[in-house]
């Protein structure tokens, strides 16, 4: 199976992005970017989904050979809201995928069923793209995990979204799809279930903290029950990243005072402390770097009046040296193609 199966993957306060909502400049958001990050390590996701699948599918999955592919199949307006993962596994012996989709919004979509059909479709495309003489498709195990502030109470199979009165759907059945994907509704899981499933220490932190951070200020408070899990996931093979990517998370979408975060990480030990330190830092160069961004585009905005409508994006995604220099140029140019030249 190929490995390639498709494209779509004093100081100033750091920028906070809120729950759900896109990061500037269309970078990913929080949500995604702890998600990708840790589920994106086989070991974490083979964790959640032996903890989640149906045992008997568990069972016949080779989770132990799961392997990362590098793929996202999310419509790009919509990856404020889910982030994806896709992988491969043996499943009895026979070559299948494991796709991995988290739902970053406090509602349900009611369309997740399409949507995702669609996905899996997509992933089958590019399988016979890289085999063209295939006459049959692999599996693609669907998983999607919610962590809204209410329950899941949309359909989970695509034969409910389709507009049929009973006696009619009775006799169509067989001619309608009835793709159905596993849900994992974090939302309707206590702490002490969650606690109890058997997962790495990064995946169960993970999960916890996207059900429960997002402006919530008393985060760290809640964490030090924790903090065992905790100090396991710096504890674990390349844990120190995973820490920063936690860390980082709780900054940007918790409301908690930093004192009481670097109290916390300080109560794990002096490596923690270290990591939440390098977090705050680069938290602090990022939100300088933000600043003076968008100050540069306010700046053109009022020299220039009218701006090309790419030119926001550029400013936001160039370095800090690179938009100071061209700062310095606005303040005597008379046209902005000498900002640029």
């Amino acid at each position: 199976m190929s490995n390639q199966p498709g494209p779509g993957d004093g100081s100033p306060t750091p920028h906070r992005t809120p729950p759900g909502r896109r990061s500037p400049g269309g970078q990913p958001t929080p949500h995604d970017s702890v998600f990708r990050q840790i589920f994106g390590v086989p070991a974490n996701a083979a964790s959640q989904l032996r903890a989640v699948l149906p045992p008997d599918l568990a069972a016949r999955l080779d989770l132990d050979k799961l392997t990362r592919v590098p793929a996202s199949f999310v419509d790009e307006a919509l990856k404020w809201r889910y982030s994806d993962l896709l992988f491969t596994a043996p499943l009895d012996g026979r070559d299948a995928f494991v796709y991995l989709l988290a739902e970053h919004q406090s509602s349900t979509d009611p369309l997740m069923a399409f949507r995702m059909l669609r996905y899996v479709i997509r992933i089958w495309d590019q399988h016979l793209r890289d085999h063209p003489r295939a006459r049959q498709l692999p599996a693609v195990v669907p998983l999607v995990v919610h962590h809204g502030y209410s329950r899941w109470a949309g359909p989970v199979q695509l034969l409910d979204l389709i507009d049929l009165g009973p006696d009619v759907r009775k006799g169509m059945e067989a001619h309608l799809p009835r793709f159905e994907f596993l849900l994992d509704d974090l939302s309707g899981i206590d702490e002490d279930k969650l606690l109890g499933r058997e997962l790495t220490p990064a995946a169960l932190i993970t999960l916890l903290l996207l059900k429960t951070a997002p402006g919530n200020p008393r985060i760290p408070a809640q964490l030090r029950p924790w903090a065992r899990q905790l100090r396991a996931v710096l504890d674990q093979p390349g844990g120190t990243e995973a820490f920063l990517a936690i860390l980082t998370y709780i900054e940007l979408v918790s409301e908690a005072p930093a004192s009481e975060l670097h109290d916390l990480a300080a109560s794990l030990g002096p490596d923690a402390e270290e990591a939440y330190m390098t977090t705050a830092e680069m938290l602090r160069t990022e939100g300088r770097a933000e600043g003076l961004a968008e100050a540069l585009v306010q700046v053109l905005t009022v020299k220039f009046e009218t701006l090309p409508e790419d030119l926001p994006a550029k400013v936001r995604a160039a370095s800090s040296g690179q938009v100071q220099e061209w700062t310095a140029r606005a303040i005597t140019a008379e046209k902005l193609d000498e900002v640029f030249s």
